[in-house]
């Protein structure tokens, strides 16, 4: 299998080849009008317009949307290992969120009483790819959560098939879903947005998808809550010259077997290690079951192997990319992730592979892509609360701040604002 794959230096980066590397949107731009009729059609017609394009774009008579019963006989369905396997990263995945969950707090300063309480949201809608495909690691991660926040109903919503697969549909019911429902792509979003006759409405919609589903949810946000707009699958290994090529190489080929869109990366001060890199890839790519899938990722504009002049550099490269992924492969890995603020979910050493993280290790695989992760993080159970800020002041608390209230309101030409003050000590006086 031929590969078009090079080693390209940092400087040398044309502006054009900067902006496929650090503002990828992965297509969604130029779908949105598409995703736009279909969310409209699936607002105004329900269940109609879900069968309709689930005819359409899955080649699927859909029966049934509502599948819950069949979720929970495919526990029965799984080979014992599997069955293992989910519950030992449902375990896994719980335990890490729930060190999440806060506390509410009360503080009490000079008569005023101030805190903060945590309630979940109660519906929340998560969308979990799939179909024939089986995708029980997004059913974990989207669902446990939820499920730990304390959310009343998570619906769960899983592209349709003549035979849906049963490690999926097992994984969501062993996860805690309520409800399940056979409907993919943009219009699974529509339906949890909006309701159908089948599918309860929800108050947020959350999960990884394709371009489809990610504009759908660009589409939605502000009839619903969204997590966030995530896209296909990024990684960027930032190595120096302790890293071991095969591991950055197989962090890369695995990211980039998820999608054609995917953006794989590797940055590195060493040009042996960067020669070594695109040879790694080279030789593993050919072995792969979805080597075809993974070439178009690899020899797409958002990705490639780099090499910087120093470490500094290559940490400014990694910085502004914002990976979803950030491998560090590097002898102080810890020194460069004190540099980092941008990224997603972070590995750190040769012995910590993407897929760790992607599966069972603990951490949420739902993560920011496009270069989210300059401004927000992944999953979590914050993503499925809501909190409120509590105050009781006593009179001399009143007093004490009674002066700052009223110049501050006055200041402003609220003096209604500064008169609900006063009236407090005229009324008592």
């Amino acid at each position: 299998m031929d590969l078009d794959l090079d080693v390209r230096a940092v400087g040398d980066l044309r502006p054009t080849e900067r902006e496929a590397l650090f503002e990828r949107d992965a297509g969604v731009t130029e779908i949105r009008s598409d995703v736009r009729d279909i969310t409209a059609r699936v607002r105004d017609e329900g269940d109609v317009a879900v069968r309709d394009f689930s005819r359409e774009f899955d080649g699927v008579e859909v029966g049934n949307i509502d599948v819950t019963d069949q979720a929970e006989r495919a526990v029965d369905e799984v080979d014992d290992d599997v069955l293992t396997a989910i519950r030992t990263a449902i375990d896994n995945v719980r335990s890490f969120h729930e060190r999440q969950v806060p506390e509410d707090w009360r503080v009490e300063e000079e008569g005023r009483e101030l805190g903060r309480r945590f309630r979940p949201i109660e519906r929340v809608g998560v969308y979990v790819p799939g179909g024939a495909a089986a995708y029980p690691s997004s059913a974990i991660m989207g669902v446990v959560p939820a499920v730990v926040a304390g959310v009343d109903h998570v619906a769960v919503a899983t592209p349709p098939a003549d035979e849906l697969n049963p490690v999926t549909l097992a994984a969501i019911h062993e996860a805690g879903a309520d409800r399940v429902y056979s409907i993919g792509g943009a219009q699974a979003v529509a339906a949890l947005a909006y309701g159908t006759d089948t599918v309860n409405r929800v108050q947020k919609v959350v999960g990884p998808g394709n371009r489809w589903v990610t504009a759908a949810k660009a589409e939605v946000r502000g009839e619903v809550e969204i997590d966030f707009l995530a896209g296909p699958s990024e990684v960027l290994v930032l190595a120096d010259d302790t890293a071991h090529p095969a591991y950055a190489a197989a962090d890369l080929v695995a990211q980039a077997e998820h999608d054609p869109n995917a953006s794989v990366v590797c940055v590195t001060d060493s040009e042996a290690v960067a020669e070594a890199v695109v040879e790694a890839v080279a030789e593993q790519l050919p072995g792969r079951e979805r080597a075809d899938v993974a070439k178009d990722a690899l020899e797409s504009d958002a990705s490639g192997v780099f090499l910087a002049r120093s470490m500094p550099e290559a940490v400014l490269f990694a910085e502004e990319y914002a990976a979803e992924h950030l491998s560090i492969q590097a002898d102080d890995d810890e020194a460069l992730l004190d540099r980092i603020s941008n990224a997603g979910s972070v590995f750190l050493g040769p012995y910590t592979p993407v897929a760790a993280g992607d599966y069972a290790s603990g951490t949420n695989h739902v993560l920011p892509t496009s270069g989210g992760a300059r401004l927000h993080g992944g999953l979590s159970v914050d993503t499925f609360l809501r909190s409120s800020t509590v105050q009781r002041l006593s009179r001399d608390g009143l007093a004490g701040l009674s002066n700052t209230i009223t110049t501050l309101a006055a200041a402003e030409g609220l003096e209604a604002h500064a008169e609900s003050v006063r009236v407090r000590f005229d009324v008592d006086d």
